[in-house]
């Protein structure tokens, strides 16, 4: 009885102690993991702070995983699966909410490798995404953003960019887009409103996406010192971007901006119906560059002071129906900001500068004095050098 006893105790003891070792083991197998997969992160980490690990769309044999904005863990898995880069979406899932990495993917575009481990995928996917960082210059216009951003490599469709440009409804939650009177004849909607700066894309932003994210921006600078502004002189906000677009294309020089702007209000508040007509170049050229023709210094020819648009200043009075470039914040403050002048008149000088005149004779003078030094037209896609105000 005893001898019975004491077998089932030793039993008990012998398969206590194997649970025990097995603890211990998986104890001991379990921080080996966890610290080897510590380290292995740490020199992630580094390598890729340091660049000496780079995985983007020209490594070899790297793949594309997007991420999107709802995509949980197993969405992603499956992602992973179905693009060869893992075999089993049971283990990364639960290899993901041990190692605590749900959540923490970010949305967007990765790169990856076969020979990633699973945990190591689930790093890289908690990384920033891959973007595209391009710089617009003030005074661009929107058919060149557009084109900017298809030579950079996004993948949007250009159609639906151009869908998203005359919705705004899209994007109603800003103020200035909410106080957008679409005029007749106006060439894209939000044209004026995509700021000109640096900015991060996602290469696979949608063209919904890709507008946002200049929105964003230009909200941020048209602040409420600028509406209150507005009122103060009469003007929308819409109005102000559209003069500012003008005076944006008619020089990058931020004090004669202001001497520009003098101009342009003296001609809009003016009596004479003859001169509320802007005659302003940079809106020839705007049409010019429309029909893919080089810009000019001076709308000399009849054939472009009578091209028909809303858009020619030489023939409509006021402002056109819309911006006709993407202002930049000097150009819109000058646009708030006119000089108490009374500049009626503005030619270029041929080397970067302006010439202003109150007369129709002074205006006459100042040409004949520049015009031998406009030998070649303005070139560049933003703020060219000013143009003729006859």
């Amino acid at each position: 009885m005893f001898s019975k006893k004491l077998k089932r105790m030793v039993g008990f003891l012998v398969v206590l102690l194997l649970v025990i070792l097995v603890g211990i083991t998986g104890i001991f197998l379990g921080y080996n993991y966890v610290t080897s997969q510590g380290n292995r992160f740490e020199n992630l980490a580094v390598e890729l702070k340091n660049k000496t690990l780079v995985i983007n769309k020209d490594t070899a044999g790297a793949v594309m995983i997007v991420v999107g904005d709802g995509d949980d863990t197993s969405a992603i898995a499956e992602k992973l699966k179905n693009s060869g880069l893992i075999n089993n979406t049971l283990v990364f899932t639960l290899m993901s909410k041990f190692n605590g990495f749900d959540g923490g993917y970010l949305a967007g575009t990765h790169f990856l490798t076969p020979d990633l481990s699973y945990d190591e995928m689930m790093y890289m996917l908690c990384q920033e995404p891959e973007v595209i960082t391009i710089t617009f210059p003030e005074g661009i216009t929107y058919t060149e953003i557009k084109q900017m951003l298809l030579d950079k490599g996004l993948e949007f469709d250009p159609a639906k960019l151009d869908e998203c440009m005359n919705s705004p409804n899209l994007f109603v939650d800003y103020k200035f887009v909410s106080q957008i009177q679409a005029a007749e004849g106006r060439d894209f909607i939000l044209s004026g409103y995509l700021f000109p700066d640096t900015y991060n894309f996602d290469m696979n932003a949608s063209a919904e996406e890709i507008v946002a994210t200049f929105l964003r921006n230009t909200n941020t600078i048209l602040n409420e010192d600028f509406y209150v502004r507005a009122e103060k002189i009469g003007m929308t906000m819409d109005q102000v971007v559209t003069l500012a677009s003008i005076i944006q294309s008619e020089s990058g020089s931020a004090s004669d901006m202001l001497s520009i702007s003098t101009v342009f209000h003296n001609r809009l508040k003016a009596k004479d119906p003859s001169l509320q007509k802007l005659e302003s170049c940079a809106t020839i050229n705007f049409l010019r560059q429309k029909d893919g023709l080089p810009k000019v210094w001076s709308a000399d020819s009849p054939a472009d002071r009578l091209r028909e648009s809303p858009y020619n200043t030489y023939l409509y009075p006021l402002l056109p129906p819309g911006p006709i470039c993407m202002p930049g914040k000097n150009a819109i403050t000058a646009a708030l900001y006119p000089l108490p002048e009374n500049f009626m008149y503005f030619c270029a000088t041929g080397d970067g500068g302006t010439a202003f005149a109150v007369t129709l004779d002074e205006q006459a003078k100042n040409v004949e004095l520049y015009r031998p030094n406009w030998t070649t037209a303005p070139s560049g896609t933003a703020s060219p050098t000013p143009t003729v105000t006859p």
